[in-house]
């Protein structure tokens, strides 16, 4: 049984006999003494996909859902369909583009590091690495002695996502990015 105060980023529950993958959490301190801290959760339905928010008290208890976590690699794109290998065994698992949301933003061909979901060997999601290595596409040309600025400018990735990047960098270049935050984290 996990808290609501226990709850992380990635943790699977149990909300009424279906698994829920924890994507959001922001906690409210209320300024009153005696009042209880609140967590504002946003959960994703793993067999559905749809978003539940649910602000709930430090104490609520949820029940753990019993899941296997199982490293793989992003093989291929089948149409829809992207296809996952298990690092292990071999075996492969299929995500519709639909199941996976934004998180098709950060999949590049050969990328490890990927954590699957499983439930009675069938995956229900991913959990993507904490960061990425993309190249730059298309930005606009760098802007000489940028270095000092704070500035930033748009970059198209190799995956098709845009982010903010330095001025300094240039098309081409290799670029580490925060999959949680879609923020550029440095050089890669």
């Amino acid at each position: 049984m996990a808290k609501a105060s226990d709850l992380k980023r990635g943790m699977v529950i149990d909300i009424n006999g279906v698994p829920h993958i924890v994507k959001h959490i922001d906690v409210k301190s209320p300024s009153s003494r005696g009042a209880n801290t609140l967590y504002k959760i946003r959960f994703n339905n793993l067999q559905t996909g749809q978003k539940l928010d649910e602000s709930l008290k430090g104490d609520d208890f949820f029940k753990d859902v019993d899941l296997v976590r199982a490293k793989v690699q992003f093989s291929y794109i089948d149409g829809e369909n992207y296809i996952f290998m298990n690092s292990e065994d071999y075996s492969q698992y299929t995500l519709g583009r639909d199941e996976l949301d934004d998180q098709t933003e950060f999949l590049i061909e050969g990328l490890e590091g990927i954590v699957a979901l499983l439930i009675d060997d069938t995956i229900l999601g991913i959990e993507l690495p904490s960061s990425v290595n993309l190249e730059i596409l298309e930005t606009p040309p760098a802007i000489k002695g940028a270095t000092a600025s704070g500035r930033t400018k748009t970059a198209r990735l190799s995956t098709g996502v845009e982010i903010q990047v330095p001025e300094y960098l240039e098309t081409g270049e290799i670029i580490k990015v925060n999959t949680e935050t879609r923020k550029f984290m440095s050089r890669a």
